[in-house]
């Protein structure tokens, strides 16, 4: 009996040996990621003890520049297609949030919803703007309500997308996601983590996984072991309060866009209805057969949405 268990502890062993092997991912520093994922215009903005990756792109001189905000594990690449389809009448500004991207962990290491209001206000103090519009993306969706309920005489149209706020009712969340929550994984996560588990998870959050590319699938694993940010990850996770302020979203008092993908399964379309429901005034536009993160699944679409949200207001 005792043998028998030494040779099935030695199987397993050996195999967790070769799992680790094959997965071993160890951190990566910023100065092997900058060439493929920071050519110009990207900059580095130092603020708040940090690096901060940013790209200012379009018209510099716009009174009222466009900010938009990535989610969770996502970085500024997610809003290219937009930058490109507003680029030509707006300036916009797009950034990597702390822990996340090539901005990397915070020194102060508070990811809290709080924390991220006031990066962001440091951001547009440190860029000299003083009025903007402003989007976001899941918890970068998140992250701009509650600025522009901060903030509010600088806000001065919000686009929600696929965006946090209520209580979480997810149908499914990606793997990487729920092993993260795991006290007892997180640290093994630091140094292991399968290509095939980032793949898979973006492919969660897409309409269509197979517009997953293999190039799409670098750039959020590249962005996931950039140095400190899977620990950061875990921070955030820790320290996250999902919906807390939701009793506040109808204190908004300002044009805002709700976008929906019809197919999210981390944030439901049925949250779409409630910020629409809660923000008097407010535009839906749902798609149906989009995911998570539609503004990356399909740009062109989505941001004709957006222009036609900002026109429609310039000709009140």
């Amino acid at each position: 009996m005792i043998t028998g268990m030494l040779v099935i502890l030695v199987i397993v062993a050996v195999a967790l040996g070769g799992i680790i092997a094959l997965n071993w991912a160890p951190d990566r520093p910023l100065s092997t990621l900058t060439a493929r994922w920071a050519p110009p215009p990207s900059m580095f903005m130092p603020l708040l003890g940090m690096q901060v990756h940013l790209r200012d792109q379009g018209l510099r001189d716009s009174p009222t520049p466009i900010i938009l905000i990535h989610g969770t594990s996502a970085s500024l690449h997610t809003w290219e297609g937009w930058v490109r389809a507003l680029e030509d009448n707006h300036r916009v500004i797009t950034f990597d949030l702390p822990a996340f991207g090539l901005t990397g962990p915070s020194p102060e290491g508070d990811y809290t919803i709080a924390a991220y209001v006031r990066f962001v206000g440091a951001l547009l103090n440190k860029l000299g703007i003083q009025s903007c519009v402003l989007g976001g993306n899941s918890l970068g969706g998140n992250v701009a309500w509650e600025t522009a309920r901060a903030m509010a005489n600088r806000i001065d149209k919000l686009i929600l997308v696929d965006s946090g706020g209520y209580p979480s009712i997810s149908t499914s969340v990606p793997l990487g996601f729920r092993l993260a929550r795991l006290p007892v994984l997180k640290r093994f996560l630091e140094v292991v983590t399968p290509r095939i588990l980032v793949e898979a998870s973006v492919r969660n959050v897409y309409g269509d996984p197979s517009k997953v590319t293999p190039e799409l699938v670098d750039r959020y694993f590249d962005m996931i072991v950039r140095t400190g940010n899977r620990r950061a990850l875990g921070q955030r996770f820790a320290q996250a309060d999902f919906g807390a302020d939701a009793g506040r979203i109808a204190e908004l008092k300002l044009p805002t866009l709700i976008m929906w993908g019809g197919r999210d399964r981390l944030i439901p379309p049925g949250d779409a209805e409630r910020f629409h429901h809660d923000i008097d005034g407010s535009r839906l536009a749902i798609f149906p057969d989009l995911g998570h993160v539609p503004q990356e699944e399909d740009p062109a679409r989505t941001a004709a949405a957006v222009i036609d949200f900002l026109q429609a207001r310039n000709d009140a």
